[in-house]
């Protein structure tokens, strides 16, 4: 699912989130496993992971579905001075060359509705993986769907950006919708109304693993939050991290 209107407001938006939290979660990762030179990340967004990893010396290509999103990070790029090659295409269709590592990082998977598609998406990142790559991602867990989302509504009240966020979730899928209305003021000091729907869905984590091992990944760890510890019953943020084999 594609972000379009919501691109153009997605930094005001995430202002807070922790980017380099997720950069420090993968690099320690890769300390221990082995440094790569060339990355995928899916679902880059307006590359806030991205160029950051590219300044750093990696090779990094950015895959993103929404158009908009990626014009937004080619710019940054430019204002950043770092090359980063910038792919458009749904991550369940992959087709590039392969690298070290690929990153899925901000709960992106869970954008993924189907569980065939989830399933493609892992055969996908196999594929692009060298023997001994590494695949490192992130998802909202059920406990989030059920009961962070459950139904809430959220609201932002500032002199540029007005939104109403409303929740519906549907527990026997563990999916939720968000359906996002924001007023935005333009530089004429109008304010422009926009509106969009989007979906996430939370899977079992015993699901996700199997379907790492049906893709072939192996040394599959499972952590939660940011911390290097096993999740528990009120876990928000599940992570993932596998290898494909050497051999």
């Amino acid at each position: 699912m594609a972000y379009t209107h919501l691109a153009h407001v997605y930094d005001a938006l995430m202002g807070d989130a922790k980017y380099e939290d997720w950069i420090t979660f993968a690099e320690e990762y890769w300390h221990k496993e082995g440094k790569p030179s060339r990355i995928i990340d899916l679902g880059c967004g307006t590359g806030n992971i991205t160029i950051p990893l590219a300044k750093k010396g990696f090779q990094v290509t950015g895959v993103d579905l929404s158009p908009e999103m990626l014009a937004i990070a080619y710019e940054k790029m430019k204002e950043a001075r770092v090359d980063v090659t910038w792919i458009e295409q749904d991550m369940a269709e992959l087709m590039l060359e392969k690298v070290d590592s690929v990153i899925s990082f901000c709960d992106c998977l869970s954008y993924v509705t189907d569980e065939e598609a989830v399933k493609k998406t892992f055969e996908r990142v196999y594929q692009h993986l060298i023997p001994g790559g590494s695949f490192l991602f992130d998802v909202h867990s059920p406990y989030k769907i059920l009961h962070f989302f459950a139904d809430h509504t959220f609201t932002l009240d500032t002199d540029e950006i007005t939104y109403i966020w409303q929740c519906y979730t549907d527990d026997e899928r563990m999916e939720v919708e968000h359906d996002l209305t924001f007023f935005v003021q333009q530089p004429n000091g109008y304010y422009q109304r926009m509106e969009e729907v989007h979906a996430q869905r939370a899977y079992q984590p015993t699901q996700i693993i199997s379907w790492l091992r049906e893709a072939g990944f192996e040394q599959i760890k499972l952590t939660a939050d940011f911390v290097n510890l096993p999740p528990h019953a009120e876990s928000e943020r599940l992570f993932f991290t596998a290898k494909r084999p050497t051999d």
